[in-house]
């Protein structure tokens, strides 16, 4: 994932594996390398920013990498039954997610349709613990990419304490997870912080 990563963002993909004879050699099988976990994100479109083909991925996203009842079964089908061997959380700078999470700690704060609510939810106490870590920051200056960096963090760990099945791939040494933040103007996708396989 980090050559292809790094095709794209020297805008030299390869598109590798997305012609016809793989779409048939994938009719019946599917044997993905990893799964990743990100946000909806438009410009997150996981098979393109890491030059990956039919197959290669598994991919769960919703807005902000919220680890959610669905988002968990899904991650947990890859690891028990396609057995995939790391996890991506994929986070990204100027995720609208997070901005609504800060901006939602604003006493002054317009109320969220509940359905929003729910979701930005789970990111609101990253926003607090860096509100709390950064003297005289309000919702309004607050450093967004900091917030989302906790955010990031936050999700392994949750990801972590809701599946014993996934905290058990870890624990046997099975099952590797890497937080990764996605710089939009870059292309690239850094590491953050890693558990599991020789973290």
């Amino acid at each position: 994932m980090r050559a292809g990563n790094a095709r794209f963002v020297d805008g030299a993909p390869q598109h590798p594996r997305q012609d016809a004879d793989r779409r048939h050699e994938l009719a019946t099988v599917q044997t993905p390398r990893a799964v990743l976990f990100g946000c909806s994100d438009s410009r997150l479109a996981a098979e393109i920013i890491f030059d990956q083909g039919l197959g290669d991925l598994f991919v769960v996203r919703n807005a902000g990498q919220v680890v959610s009842d669905s988002a968990i079964a899904s991650l947990e089908y890859a690891v028990a039954v396609l057995k995939v061997s790391l996890v991506v959380v994929l986070a990204h700078d100027g995720c609208g997610a997070v901005r609504a999470a800060i901006d939602s700690t604003d006493p002054e704060a317009a109320e969220l349709p509940p359905a929003i609510w729910r979701l930005i939810a789970r990111i609101v106490p990253a926003a607090r613990t860096v509100l709390r870590a950064t003297p005289d920051a309000t919702a309004h200056t607050v450093d967004a990419e900091l917030v989302g960096r906790e955010h990031l963090r936050n999700t392994v760990d949750d990801l972590l304490a809701s599946s014993k099945l996934i905290s058990d791939a870890v624990a046997e040494g099975r099952l590797g997870i890497v937080g990764a933040n996605y710089r939009l103007a870059e292309g690239t996708a850094v590491p953050h912080v890693s558990v599991g396989l020789d973290a």
